[in-house]
């Protein structure tokens, strides 16, 4: 992977229950962490981290459960999954490493741990991009037919353990690859995703352990997560928000997601990809580099 990241540290950073792979690259006096999604790794950033990484010090980690970060069993309650837990794991990263503010994007499962990261250290973010995700609660709330037969992985992953891992782990690359290849225009396929990112992609998900990391945090997010969500729904969100969604994806297809962010939320920006589906920053890298840089000067 030194290839996609050139000049970029690797390191594992111990955060307590679990040690977590971080990149850092850049020279900027301010940071940027970047915050990946299922099922994928720090990797998906390999378009726009080393861009960022002229004008702010960019750090890349894997999310508790992905990559080259610690996979732990997961417990009865799926609590050691939730997002409360993954977005404390990622502002010890940060501590670590000297930051005391620093700016934020997160795709899927990322946005997830960065919308929990927005609500529990408001203090701590300067400003967040959002993409591709409305909020767990709203998600679930107003699931109707069309939702779940897109996002069916919302409910074949919570199924209780061990039913959602053992056939996972019948043809883990098939799942993977058919994942990509259903998010994704096929005229776009091979230069969203070129086959030596998607073996990297495939190492992880190759690992049983990956796999039950990835239900854990499905589980997770419809039990625990919205345990910890109701509380919140009644705060705003102060923290300036960049939303990004791809207007070709089952979230820009099914709702209208500025005006349920700007539920949420006190300033939100809002910016829709034309010709786009989930995986924003490898389809369309221009348009989300130039985004992130301006949203953030």
């Amino acid at each position: 992977m030194a290839d996609f990241f050139h000049g970029f540290e690797r390191s594992l950073i111990d955060v307590g229950d679990v040690c977590i792979n971080v990149l850092k690259g850049g020279k900027g006096k301010e940071a940027v962490l970047l915050l990946h999604g299922h099922p994928e790794s720090h990797l998906m950033w390999h378009k726009i981290a080393p861009r960022m990484a002229d004008k702010y010090t960019v750090v890349l980690t894997d999310l508790r459960g992905y990559g080259d970060s610690s996979k732990p069993k997961g417990l009865a309650d799926h609590s050691n999954y939730s997002k409360k837990a993954m977005a404390k794991d990622q502002m010890m990263v940060m501590e670590r490493l000297g930051y005391d503010q620093f700016y934020l994007v997160g795709h899927d499962r990322g946005a997830r741990v960065s919308h929990r990261m927005i609500t529990d250290y408001p203090e701590k973010i300067k400003k967040c991009v959002i993409m591709d995700i409305l909020p767990t609660y709203d998600m679930y709330e107003k699931t109707d037919k069309n939702f779940a037969m897109s996002y069916w992985i919302w409910f074949f992953y919570i199924q209780p353990y061990d039913l959602p891992e053992r056939l996972l782990n019948a043809d883990p690359s098939y799942v993977l690859r058919s994942t990509f290849q259903r998010s994704c225009a096929p005229e776009k396929y091979n230069a969203t995703f070129p086959e030596e990112v998607v073996k990297e992609y495939e190492r992880h998900y190759l690992n049983p352990d990956h796999i039950h990391a990835v239900c854990e945090d499905y589980r997770a997010a419809a039990g625990i997560d919205l345990v910890h969500d109701l509380p919140d729904r009644a705060k705003t969100i102060e923290t300036p928000l960049l939303v990004m969604w791809g207007k070709n994806g089952t979230v820009g297809r099914l709702w209208d997601v500025p005006s349920v962010w700007k539920e949420r939320a006190s300033n939100v920006t809002d910016l829709g990809v034309e010709n786009c589906g989930h995986f924003i920053s490898e389809e369309e890298p221009e348009i989300t580099y130039n985004a992130i840089m301006d949203f953030l000067k």
